[in-house]
């Protein structure tokens, strides 16, 4: 068996998620039945990370095993040939053994992009959250530092189903996580958030950018970030943002 890993962008606005549902089209599912057509072996392709419904990747990871010996270069034409338009395999190699997407990874970046003019084009909106409240630029830049370091986000992670089920069985979970990088800027009439962490809980970043519309629109004060942070309350911290403006920029693995 030769291990494999992918990097993958997606338009997710049709896809319900990354991880296979019953019934739903799903990143994940859509790419095992592409590798099946293509091998015929049943493989479950394990991704870097589970994106959100309607949430898109610039460079979601993903790893699987094969047996059968299909050269990199065949097996990537062969699988664009094979998905969707709205799925593309930017590169397929071989990967080291004991390599995996999700548990190897060691840093990821995500960005989230805002739209705050008017009006929006019908091609901009579905990756973007078109924001009809006043957007203070420069509060956000000042309050995206408070999250640098290592911090428990609980404030910011919505209820995951699967870290409650390993709690339930007495499992080590935490909500403890470092940011390397934590800014904002503009770029061609956007407004983007780009962060970068060790790992992220639960709509994360989407209840960081609610919270920061909040901050930028005045009805949360540009030094609540650490205060929210304190409380570990969901309730302390701003909405969740909508997923289409929500892209899996990267993941940095082992040298």
């Amino acid at each position: 068996m030769q291990l494999w890993k992918l990097i993958l962008a997606y338009d997710g606005s049709s896809f319900h998620g990354w991880q296979v549902q019953p019934h739903l089209p799903t990143v994940q599912g859509t790419l095992a039945s592409a590798l099946q057509h293509i091998t015929g072996e049943s493989v479950l392709p394990q991704g870097s990370g589970r994106t959100d419904a309607g949430v898109h990747a610039l460079g979601q990871v993903a790893s699987f095993a094969l047996a059968s010996p299909i050269p990199p270069a065949n097996l990537l034409r062969a699988l664009n040939r094979a998905l969707p338009a709205s799925i593309r395999v930017l590169s397929a190699e071989h990967a080291s053994d004991g390599f995996h997407a999700r548990h190897s990874a060691q840093r990821k970046t995500y960005e989230y992009r805002i739209f705050s003019g008017n009006p929006c084009s019908p091609f901009l909106a579905p990756y973007v959250w078109d924001c009809p409240w006043p957007f203070s630029f420069q509060l956000v830049r000042d309050a995206a530092t408070d999250l640098l370091g290592e911090h428990d986000f609980t404030s910011f992670a919505a209820v995951d189903p699967d870290l409650t089920a390993r709690s339930a069985a007495n499992e080590p979970v935490s909500n403890i996580r470092t940011i390397y990088r934590s800014c904002w800027h503009e770029e061609n009439g956007l407004l983007i958030y780009r962060v970068t962490g060790s790992g992220f809980l639960h709509h994360m970043v989407r209840n960081l950018v609610g919270t920061f519309v909040e901050i930028a629109s005045g009805r949360l004060p540009v030094d609540g970030i650490p205060r929210i942070l304190a409380a570990h309350d969901r309730s302390a911290a701003g909405p969740t943002a909508p997923a289409r403006g929500l892209f899996l920029v990267s993941v940095e693995y082992p040298a």
